[in-house]
């Protein structure tokens, strides 16, 4: 066969084929990200291009590698996956997210969803299990471990947890959860201001809503409500 209808050949087919999904995969235990990059480099039409331990790094690597997918662990150190999940949104709205983690309070799987996730996996699953829902976002759907949609509404309007916050919690916005969740974590309002890229003076409106909403006036009462209320882990 000539050259040039090799070529040609072989160009037909590229165009034919389906691109491969690209995963970047996040999570600060390296051993969980090397077992799932291992497994899902075993299915056909998925390509995982990066890893990243917390959430600034896949920031940083997900402007780099363009990501179709992302499968990103909740409890990580650092920035909060959420705020993480809300700014990779914003770059890139076509990006698919799926959380993985051991924890599943309702907080959780709310906020996953105020970020428009497209799965919630938690991490008792077996790996073949998570590969399988790591899949099903890949093709275009959505995926939620048993246990988590037994909590949703999955109707016409969309997907909704089934007994939305009544409580004080509910009447928190979605950046004052984030600053309750980093007060939890013992951080200064400084550090809150670094991490969120906000100024200070923000961050001391927040917690003066947070305290005044709540009735709380204590840092410690406030780490113990979000302990409560599954914001944050003992």
């Amino acid at each position: 066969m000539p050259a040039s209808d090799a070529t040609t050949e072989s160009e037909a087919k590229a165009r034919t084929e389906p691109k491969a999904v690209r995963v970047l995969l996040v999570d600060d235990h390296a051993m969980v990200r090397q077992a799932l990059a291992e497994r899902l480099e075993r299915e056909p039409g998925i390509a995982v291009v990066g890893s990243a331990a917390d959430g600034d790094e896949a920031l940083e690597l997900a402007r780099e590698v363009e990501p179709d997918l992302i499968s990103m662990d909740i409890d990580m150190p650092g920035r909060l996956c959420f705020e993480v999940a809300r700014a990779l949104l914003d770059d890139r709205p076509d990006i698919r997210i799926v959380f993985v983690s051991a924890f599943f309070h309702d907080a959780y799987i709310e906020d996953a969803l105020r970020v428009r996730a497209h799965g919630y996996v938690t991490k008792g699953q077996s790996l073949s299990q998570i590969v399988h829902a790591l899949k099903e976002v890949a093709a275009g759907r959505t995926y939620f471990s048993d246990d988590v949609r037994d909590r949703l509404v999955i109707d016409s309007a969309g997907v909704r947890l089934g007994n939305s916050s009544t409580t004080r919690l509910g009447t928190l916005t979605q950046r004052e959860r984030e600053v309750l969740r980093y007060l939890a974590r013992g951080l200064s309002k400084k550090d809150i201001a670094a991490m969120m890229n906000l100024s200070v003076k923000t961050i001391e409106n927040h917690t003066a809503n947070l305290m005044m909403k709540l009735k709380i006036h204590d840092r410690v009462e406030l780490a113990r409500f979000a302990i409560r209320e599954g914001l944050a882990e003992a």
